[in-house]
């Protein structure tokens, strides 16, 4: 194994999870009877350049693929997240019509929706026909591409280069990271500008959110690790802003190396905080696993209990990360009757693994359930605004993630 950033060898281990299937390889009635596939899922730290990374175990075909279940547009806060980004981005960039907007990543065209009602022009690359199809339905130009940096040399005697290229929740699902950045170098115009968004790793170490590891994400990002990353491929990360979603993210700005933009106080400021926290110190990371053992000892504490006394307990949000949490912690049908979900492709199958029914909410209200765990903690507020209505008042919800409590 070599890091996926400085290519040294010389790793510590940060998290090991046990052997879990792909977090989002839902199962029918058909293949949940038949033998299902389990990675190693463990994650290493880089002790040259603190690069956070998995195991390399599989093809990302595994993982991205025709029956991919993931549909960005379910969520109502984060299409008003997309809402926000693009008033807060156009001021930015100075986009004319002609200008070209691309997102690597685009899934079913969330995102690039909004650019088009504005009248400009976009394009996404999505390597998911699952939710490209959906894309191209609203009539969203949409590759169905891995991005690598040979495709960038394709695109730009067909498209032109870009005036802003996208990356929202895309970085960490790449296996070859330095082929992907390179991409972004060739296709970006020299006064263009590039912006990624990525859950912070210091929020996923200080809180405990291991259920974010999961084998999709195959690097877990700070921004110590990922400037000398940028600077390699002539990108200079110049601002950036720390967001609320997927339970602490950032929003990172980028430009060619040429363009002499000073790193702005932000940038400053969160790299003293990653420092700070130790994310240059090893034994940070050596420690990790005692916090997510907690999680499970008293999640599994509780559920058990609450089973003894006779309650009927569900749960809410089939996510990947509830994936990484129930097969962790080895909680199955026996104890979580069900899980409802909003997305209607989901609807119907089961979580991998654990092989809980995944149900609508109605389903969800007629079977009344004495307990629901929110399993996608970063939207509890919204799902609580879902669920207290149509549950009976004597319903407790439960959130595991930083650790086990009651929602009012």
């Amino acid at each position: 194994m070599k890091c996926r950033s400085c290519g040294k060898t010389d790793f510590v281990l940060f998290a090991d999870l046990g052997f879990a299937p792909p977090s989002n390889s839902y199962l029918t009635i058909d293949t949940k009877s038949q033998m299902e596939a389990h990675f190693p899922l463990r994650v290493f730290v880089c002790s040259a350049c603190y690069f956070v990374q998995t195991q390399d175990i599989a093809d990302r075909e595994i993982f991205f693929n025709h029956d991919y279940a993931y549909f960005s547009s379910f969520s109502r806060s984060w299409l008003n997240h997309c809402e926000k980004f693009v008033e807060n981005i156009l001021p930015k960039t100075k986009l004319a019509q002609d200008s070209l907007i691309i997102e690597v990543g685009s899934n079913d065209g969330y995102l690039l929706e909004i650019f088009k009602r504005r009248g400009l022009n976009v394009m996404g690359i999505e390597p998911t026909e699952s939710t490209a199809k959906v894309a191209r339905n609203k009539k969203i130009n949409t590759l169905s591409n891995f991005f690598s940096s040979a495709l960038a040399r394709e695109l730009v005697p067909k498209y032109g280069k870009a005036d802003l290229m996208i990356g929202n929740n895309v970085l960490a699902h790449v296996p070859d990271i330095n082929d992907f950045i390179a991409g972004f170098a060739i296709l970006l115009k020299d006064n263009g500008l590039v912006t990624f968004e990525f859950p912070h790793l210091l929020n996923l170490i200080k809180f405990s959110q291991f259920d974010t590891i999961y084998h999709e994400h195959y690097s877990y990002l700070s921004l110590v690790a990922l400037i000398p990353l940028f600077e390699r491929h002539g990108l200079n990360l110049f601002d950036a802003e720390v967001l609320d979603t997927h339970g602490g993210s950032l929003r990172i700005y980028l430009s060619k190396s040429e363009s002499g933009f000073e790193a702005s106080k932000n940038v400053r400021r969160i790299i003293s905080e990653e420092k700070e926290y130790g994310l240059e110190d090893l034994d940070t990371y050596r420690t990790f696993p005692l916090k997510y053992q907690a999680v499970k000892n008293e999640l599994l504490e509780y559920l058990i209990k609450a089973k003894k006394s006779g309650k009927k307990i569900a749960a809410y949000g089939a996510a990947a990360k509830g994936n990484t949490l129930l097969n962790y912690c080895g909680i199955r049908e026996d104890i979580v009757e069900s899980v409802a979900d909003a997305n209607i492709h989901k609807q119907g199958k089961y979580l991998p693994g654990s092989c809980i029914p995944i149900v609508s909410l109605k389903n969800l209200v007629d079977s009344d359930p004495d307990v629901v765990i929110i399993l996608p903690w970063n939207l509890s507020r919204e799902i609580m605004e879902l669920l207290v209505p149509e549950l009976s008042s004597k319903t407790e919800y439960l959130v595991a993630i930083p650790k086990l409590f009651r929602i009012k």
